[in-house]
C-alpha cells in the first residue's frame, strides 16, 4: 500500500506565501485627486496657522494656560485610572505591532505587500515630520513650564506637536487608508478620527501636553494620509524590487540544489503493510516478472525444503522412560490382569 505525504500546516503556508502576488482586481489604489489636494491645502494652511498662533504668544496660548490651570486630571479624578490604560491607544510602540500584525495577515490574504510598507511609509514620514518639528522648535510641556504665560518655545522640550495624538491619527488612519470597499473606509474613517481625538484630549486631561500641541499633532497626522498617494509609486517600486530580490535568492538556491554532487531530492515516501517505510519511484517501479533473485530467509535451513510426513525425525529411536516391570512395549499383547476382590 502507498499512500502520499500529507501536507502540514507550515507547509501550506510556506506555498502560500511562495505564490507570486497578486493585487484583487476590486481593490483599488487611492490618488492624489482635486478634493484630495483641497483637503491637504487647508490642513496645512491650519498647521501653520496654529504654530503661528503660538509663536506670537495669541489667545490660544492663553486658552493653553487657562486649561493648564483648571488641572482636568483633579476635577474628574474618578476616571484617571481609565485615561491611563486609554492614552496606550496611542502609543507608537503597542499601536505599530496590533496594525502591524493586522496588515500582515491582509498581505498574506491578498497576496502583495503593499499593506505593509504603506504601514512602513506612513510610520517614515511621521517619524521625520513630527520629530523634526519637536526638537526644532523645543516648547516645554505643562508639568514643565517656566514662565506664566509664556509659549515656553526653543527651550530644549518635545512636546509641540503631540506625538501621541499624530501616532494615533495615522496609525488608525492607515486602516481606513488601505481598505477595500467604500463602505468600510468610512467605517474605519469616523473609528480612527474617534480614536485619535480620545488620545490627544486624554494628553490634555493628563497634562503632558497643552491643547494646542493636541491641535498640531491631529493636522501633522492629517497631513501624512493626505499625501500618501504621493507615495504609491514608491510603494510599488519597492514591492517589484522586493519581490525581484525573492526570486533572484530562489533561483540561487535552486542552482546550489542542482549542482553536481548535490544530493537530489529523493522520490515520494512508500508504506509496506508491515510499516516499513521507504522511497520509491512508482514509474520505475520493476514488473515482478524480473524481480530479483530470492534469498532464503536466515533462519531457514539451505537446501531444498521436505514435507513434515519425509523428515527425518529428530528424537533417538525407543522410548526415553525409564523401564517398568509391569509396562509393555504398545502393540504388543498384556497377560490379563487378575480381579481384585472376592
Amino acid at each position: 500500500m502507498r499512500t502520499e505525504r500529507k501536507l502540514t500546516r507550515l507547509d501550506r503556508v510556506f506555498a502560500r506565501l511562495d505564490r507570486e502576488p497578486e493585487r484583487p482586481a476590486h481593490i483599488d489604489v487611492p490618488r492624489m485627486s482635486r478634493h484630495r489636494i483641497v483637503l491637504f491645502a487647508a490642513t496645512l494652511a491650519f498647521y501653520g496657522a496654529i504654530v503661528w498662533a503660538v509663536l506670537i504668544t495669541s489667545w490660544l496660548v492663553r486658552l493653553d494656560w487657562q486649561v493648564m490651570f483648571f488641572r482636568p486630571y483633579q476635577q474628574w479624578s474618578e476616571i484617571h485610572w481609565f485615561v491611563d490604560y486609554y492614552v496606550v491607544v496611542g502609543q507608537r510602540g503597542p499601536t505599530a505591532v496590533m496594525v502591524a500584525a493586522w496588515l500582515g495577515w491582509r498581505s498574506w490574504r491578498q497576496h502583495t505587500l503593499r499593506p505593509l510598507l504603506a504601514l512602513g511609509v506612513s510610520l517614515l514620514l511621521l517619524n521625520v515630520t513630527v520629530g523634526a518639528a519637536k526638537y526644532g522648535m523645543g516648547r516645554l510641556g505643562p508639568h514643565y513650564a517656566t514662565e506664566i504665560g509664556s509659549n515656553e518655545m526653543w527651550l530644549g522640550g518635545d512636546i509641540f506637536p503631540s506625538g501621541h495624538t499624530a501616532n494615533a491619527v495615522v496609525t488608525w488612519g492607515i486602516l481606513a487608508y488601505l481598505a477595500s470597499t467604500p463602505r468600510a473606509r468610512r467605517w474605519l474613517s469616523a473609528v480612527s478620527a474617534v480614536t485619535s481625538l480620545g488620545v490627544g484630549m486624554a494628553t490634555v486631561y493628563l497634562g503632558t501636553h497643552w491643547l494646542s500641541d493636541v491641535l498640531l499633532g491631529w493636522a501633522a497626522g492629517l497631513l501624512i494620509l493626505l499625501a500618501l498617494p504621493w507615495f504609491e509609486p514608491l510603494i510599488t517600486r519597492a514591492e517589484a524590487w522586493i519581490l525581484d530580490r525573492r526570486d533572484r535568492l530562489s533561483s540561487r538556491l535552486g542552482a546550489r540544489r542542482a549542482a553536481p554532487g548535490a544530493v537530489p531530492p529523493g522520490p515520494p515516501v512508500t508504506v509496506t503493510p508491515y510499516g516499513t517505510a521507504g522511497r520509491q519511484d512508482p514509474a520505475a517501479r520493476e514488473p515482478v516478472s524480473a524481480a530479483r533473485p530470492s534469498r532464503a530467509p536466515v533462519y531457514l535451513a539451505p537446501g531444498p525444503h521436505t514435507a513434515r510426513s519425509e523428515r527425518t525425525p529428530v528424537t533417538p529411536a525407543g522410548s526415553r522412560r525409564p523401564p517398568h516391570p509391569e509396562r509393555h512395549p504398545r502393540g504388543t499383547g498384556s497377560s490379563a490382569r487378575p480381579f481384585a476382590g472376592g
